[in-house]
């Protein structure tokens, strides 16, 4: 067979292999059409989870009045946020929105929050978070507040989950410059203290985000009352932080104490609780090629067999 025909045959897998990709992103319908994504089984689902954290969220007082805000990214397109000027504990299913990643609403009643500029950055610098939320739990916007970044080596949750803060600089909220101010940081942490303002939290779904910020504000307040009981407190030894930094790259998570993970690839577990599969794992390039020189040398050999 000549290499052009190879060639030929790579490329429709390749093109295939793309579309099936795409078309099966989270299990959403295959035309990708807002107003069907908007209301697919998938989005019905992120909605419920984004109603539950809310409502976790304002139980441990980690949002007042209006306060914090919740997205979830539905396909490459678009996000499903939470509406500006609302409770987190009183989110219905008709209070969210559908914008793309430029920040334009497409579908929703009520006007998306401020904050989704914050968001968008993360999500579009991280391609694996899938999930973000803004909060203000008061130990660690207390630490945000004062400017210290609590100490860490402390506790094995906090490492694994979370692991070293990072403290951006202030700007006022809801603008271009706010956002961009987690930019040099996100990739490697997936909870940022935001100077003089709360936290942010991102993950692979709402639930895990949810998570991230009771573990951040629990170990603030512990690292506080500890504090008063020892100076310095005594860390975990070296060799048992690489215990659990193996721990945490098994999972996929980030960390600055870790080298970059390459941006298509992820590793979570799965959430039975929430009803929804956790996995992001998508192929890389190099997975894909491979995947297509193997079908295309099937492929061939089965034309052959049959000339």
């Amino acid at each position: 067979m000549h290499t052009s025909k190879q060639e030929l045959i790579s490329d429709i897998i390749r093109k295939a292999l793309r579309n099936c990709l795409e078309a099966n992103e989270s299990g959403l319908p295959h035309s990708h059409e807002p107003v069907e994504l908007f209301h697919s089984s998938v989005a019905t689902e992120i909605k419920e989870e984004i109603i539950r954290a809310g409502k976790k969220l304002w139980e441990r007082q980690y949002v007042d009045g209006n306060g914090g805000n919740i997205s979830a990214r539905l396909s490459s397109k678009y996000v499903i946020c939470t509406p500006t000027l609302c409770s987190k504990a009183d989110l219905t299913m008709d209070d969210f929105s559908l914008i793309d990643m430029e920040n334009r609403q497409i579908i929703g009643t009520r006007p998306q929050s401020s904050e989704m500029l914050l968001h968008l950055e993360i999500y579009k610098t991280v391609p694996i978070a899938n999930a973000v939320i803004h909060c203000h739990p008061p130990y660690a916007t207390a630490h945000a507040i004062a400017g210290v970044v609590p100490p860490g080596n402390l506790v094995p949750e906090q490492e694994v989950f979370v692991g070293p803060l990072a403290l951006t600089p202030y700007e006022t909220p809801g603008t271009m410059e706010f956002a961009r101010t987690i930019l040099p940081i996100v990739k490697q942490h997936n909870t940022i203290l935001l100077a003089n303002h709360g936290v942010v939290c991102w993950a692979d779904t709402v639930t895990h985000a949810e998570w991230y910020v009771e573990v951040v504000d629990t170990y603030c307040k512990t690292v506080m009352i500890a504090s008063q009981l020892k100076s310095p407190l005594p860390e975990i030894p070296p060799d048992k932080i690489a215990d659990l930094l193996a721990i945490k790259r098994r999972l996929g998570l980030p960390d600055a104490r870790l080298p970059l993970p390459p941006d298509s690839t992820t590793i979570f577990e799965s959430d039975t609780e929430s009803g929804c599969s956790l996995s992001s794992i998508q192929p890389t390039k190099e997975e894909v090629e491979q995947l297509v020189a193997s079908l295309a040398a099937q492929v061939r050999a089965f034309i052959e067999k049959g000339a």
